[in-house]
């Protein structure tokens, strides 16, 4: 599949400019991943049409199972920054008035704080070069296996707008209660359901 390939390709690339950037140093990053990381989750993202936006892959390591990494490639996107986050509920269903809210909030654990850039499914946002594709690898102990492949499992979600994470300063006024809950990313334009590896 075009994306897949796509994804494998953009990860053989990250790691190759880490090698590039740092020097000889830096192989046991590419070695570690390739010996230790496993991929534990998948998603595939569609827009309300039912079109294929990107893959996206959960990779853990067996010593580090209180952690994720996440690794994205995406194209068709309007260029800019995108509100990127996992969603609480894994359901995508986009014949609703506003598609994929099936997907709930951002998961978030009950011991964790309800204001938005500290939910756990909270994550940096996507960037779309101006041919609408991006590419994303981030790493995240807010979330892990287990979580995001609960009983009612969870979703990747992308948004049409930047997400501002609730970053309002003072001086601007106290955040309104959607900045609050979404950073004021706007509108979903992209669900992803995860299911585990090889399911």
């Amino acid at each position: 599949m075009k994306y897949r390939a796509g994804l494998a390709v953009a990860v053989t690339v990250a790691m190759g400019l880490v090698l590039l950037v740092a020097g000889s140093s830096a192989q046991g990053i590419w070695d570690s991943f390739l010996e230790e990381f496993y991929e534990v989750a998948t998603a595939q993202v569609l827009d309300a049409d039912g079109g294929v936006l990107g893959d996206v892959s959960f990779f853990t390591a067996e010593d580090r199972i209180d952690a994720i990494m996440i690794v994205g490639w995406f194209s068709g996107l309007t260029p800019g920054f995108h509100g990127f986050h996992i969603h609480a509920t894994g359901s995508c269903d986009a014949a609703t008035e506003r598609p994929f809210t099936s997907a709930g909030g951002h998961l978030n654990h009950a011991e964790a704080s309800h204001t938005h850039g500290d939910h756990n499914g909270d994550l940096p946002s996507l960037f779309a070069l101006e041919t609408g594709e991006a590419f994303v690898m981030i790493g995240t102990d807010r979330a892990t296996a287990q979580s995001l492949l609960d009983e009612d499992g969870s979703a990747i979600i992308v948004h049409a707008d930047p997400d501002n994470f609730g970053n309002i300063p003072e001086r601007y006024g106290t955040p309104d209660e959607t900045t609050l809950a979404t950073g004021d990313a706007g509108a979903r334009i992209g669900c992803g359901v995860v299911v585990a590896a090889g399911g």
